[in-house]
């Protein structure tokens, strides 16, 4: 990732989902089932089903400060370096486990056993956890390793109570270097949208296996910052070059172009004694501490300004103690956003905090007489980046709206290459590539 050297740079701002700050220390039954209501259905995405369950980050630990920012993507015999960590509020620590789901290209359970992927139990205790130190909030810190794997692939890591019931999930990948991947940007086709769009074009190579049918079985999938929201599936090739052995995938119609967007928002509420960037006031008095941000406006139709992000990722950090983990606090953060009038649709938070999806944890209500959207959200103390999003009819979100387009913002795209040999029940993650696109120098 370009940014890494500017570590310092990037732990310094923030982001908030918007909701009633959560500060009981009753036991974190996950929802409350094991109080008599109906334990929550597993997702096979990105997801949290408990209140209590805060701060989650999924990543490759390569032992770097910048690690946290490194998407769980691995190659095959290296997923033990993923890890995952979480708060569980409260004063008290509750018993977890963890276990695999091995998935599908489409993020279905395949149906493997257990022993055709794993070479241990598929049931993991955690005990490597924290008490949460000096803060307003209780809270436990929970940390753990994934095991090591047979099979690339899809897989995702569920945590969850002592009754079964999930807490929380996360996708995590697992690849292997079969095939060889190009991936590069290009300018999108057309007059206008070819400053507020960015395209992706790409190629497979496959002399070095044997791919039957390889324009029809070889999947696809190209995402941008690591986002499954946003993802583009079904990809079919444009030239299939059976002398080559080559799939080249070069699109007119925008199949593989994304909104290159702004750079994201940003705030720092690493201290909690002094104002951060982009933080209007504190009260360090308040239980929980509670923070104002810089009230924002629009960007649509601004020109395109350059500054170092994290994608819409965050940092957990405490610059009064250190070691953010289980150390730093949880703030009650109030977002404001300036609006002449209402947006045509809910106006949400989005980024990593809200696993990019619209919740209505995050949503903004908006005040006639002010002009104002606000919410407000309890956030561990770090550095944030989000952005504003407005939900289509569809349920899908619009970035565009408050946060305008350009094609010379930089974003990461990767690019997921998924094969089934004949015979068999998995779906393998045979190629993976990625590309840095308008990476600051």
């Amino acid at each position: 990732m370009r940014f890494l050297p500017y570590a310092s740079l990037l732990l310094a701002t923030a982001c908030v989902p918007l909701g009633t700050p959560i500060t009981s220390t009753a036991p974190p039954a996950a929802n409350r089932a094991s109080a008599g209501g109906p334990a929550p259905a597993l997702r096979y995405a990105d997801y949290i089903y408990s209140p209590y369950v805060q701060s989650v980050q999924c990543y490759v630990a390569t032992g770097a400060n910048t690690a946290v920012f490194q998407p769980p993507v691995v190659p095959l015999g290296q997923s033990p370096s993923l890890a995952l960590e979480f708060d569980v509020l409260g004063s008290q620590a509750p018993r977890l486990t963890a276990k695999l789901v091995h998935c599908d290209a489409n993020w279905q359970p395949s149906t493997l056993i257990d022993n055709q992927f794993l070479n241990e139990i598929n049931e993991f205790v955690i005990t490597d956890y924290r008490v949460g130190i000096g803060g307003k909030v209780p809270y436990y810190h929970y940390r753990l390793g994934a095991p090591s794997v047979k099979i690339s692939g899809n897989y995702v890591w569920v945590v969850q109570d002592g009754a079964g019931v999930p807490l929380l999930s996360r996708r995590v990948l697992v690849y292997e270097n079969q095939v060889a991947v190009s991936l590069q940007a290009a300018l999108a086709p057309g007059g206008q949208q070819r400053f507020t769009l960015q395209q992706l074009d790409f190629a497979i190579s496959y002399a070095g296996v044997e791919l039957v049918n390889p324009a029809a079985e070889v999947q696809v999938v190209l995402r941008q910052n690591f986002r499954w929201d946003n993802a583009r599936y079904g990809l079919r090739p444009t030239f299939v070059r059976d002398a080559e052995r080559r799939l080249d995938y070069q699109y007119f119609n925008y199949e593989n172009t994304f909104p290159g967007l702004s750079e994201y928002r940003y705030f720092d509420t690493r201290s909690i004694q002094v104002v951060g960037q982009n933080v209007l006031h504190l009260d360090p008095r308040a239980n929980p501490v509670a923070v104002a941000l810089v009230p924002e406006t629009t960007r649509a139709g601004l020109g395109y300004f350059q500054y170092i992000d994290t994608n819409g990722r965050r940092v957990f950090d405490s610059r009064e103690y250190g070691n953010g983990t289980n150390n730093a606090d949880y703030a009650d953060v109030t977002f404001q956003l300036k609006a002449d009038q209402p947006a045509p649709g809910p106006v949400y938070v989005l980024g990593a905090l809200s696993d990019w999806q619209l919740k209505d944890a995050y949503r903004l209500a908006y005040d006639e007489a002010t002009h104002l959207y606000t919410g407000h959200a309890l956030l561990k103390q770090g550095y944030y980046n989000y952005d504003f999003a407005v939900a289509r009819p569809d349920g899908t979100a619009d970035e565009t709206y408050f946060e305008g387009s350009h094609y010379e913002t930089e974003n990461q795209y990767d690019l997921l290459v998924y094969y089934r040999p004949p015979g068999t029940r998995a779906d393998l993650l045979i190629g993976y590539q990625a590309l840095d696109a308008n990476a600051h120098q």
